[in-house]
């Protein structure tokens, strides 16, 4: 039996949490057996001792070799992936909230975080935002590249995360930097949160306010 993650105090506090939740929530996980993937054992471990703490989340753990159309149905391309979706009678809502790799350190109270919010069905996010959100016409995607001891990184994270809630056209992801080392030099990331909208496009660096990110997205897309 492998060693607890989560002691006693955080689970209480987790559980606390977790009792003010509205409405159900699902845990879609993608794992893999290869041995490359650093993490996935730990975050599949971690989402086995979360999901128990409240009636209203239900996890779903997936292989993303054996089971390759799901995979292809969230669009989740490496492991370990975690999607915060809704529950409602068996049926999945698929916001495009995601992590890649554990969401471990800081990152844990992002997950948190964005259960509450999902298990709330909204965003939280200020009038104008929406309205932004709501005037998109073409896909927005947000990689928000982080490292688990980053303590500014879960506010872009987060943030993000609301802004797939809001909108069908925003896909956010969390991308823990050293985990996925490739792509964070392809993205050349030197420091965290670093935010790449639309692949290139645009660059947030740092945890901004909501309304100077709605800025560098409108002029990633030209608007």
């Amino acid at each position: 039996m492998a060693e607890r993650l989560l002691d006693d105090q955080i689970v209480e506090q987790v559980r606390d949490v977790f009792s003010q939740m509205q409405n159900d929530v699902a845990l879609i996980h993608f794992t893999t057996e290869r041995s490359d993937c650093m993490y996935c054992p730990e975050t599949k471990q971690l989402l086995e001792e979360i999901a128990p703490l409240s009636g209203k989340l239900h996890l779903e753990v997936y292989d993303i070799e054996k089971d390759a159309d799901k995979a292809k149905e969230f669009g989740v391309d490496k492991t370990p992936a975690t999607i915060v979706a809704a529950y409602d009678h068996g049926v999945v809502t698929n916001f495009g909230i995601r992590y890649f790799g554990i969401p471990s350190g800081h990152e844990f109270s992002s997950l948190i975080q964005d259960i509450m919010t999902v298990s709330e069905r909204d965003s939280g996010l200020k009038p104008e935002t929406r309205e932004f959100l709501k005037s998109l016409t073409e896909p927005v995607h947000l990689q928000v590249f982080v490292t688990p001891t980053c303590p500014y990184c879960p506010r872009a994270v987060v943030l993000t995360h609301r802004m797939a809630l809001e909108s069908d056209k925003v896909t956010a992801d969390m991308i823990e930097a050293m985990e996925f080392n490739e792509l964070s030099n392809e993205y050349g990331v030197s420091g965290v949160p670093h935010t790449d909208i639309n692949h290139h496009k645009g660059t947030v660096v740092g945890a901004v306010p909501e309304e100077h990110f709605v800025a560098e997205i409108r002029r990633a897309l030209g608007m």
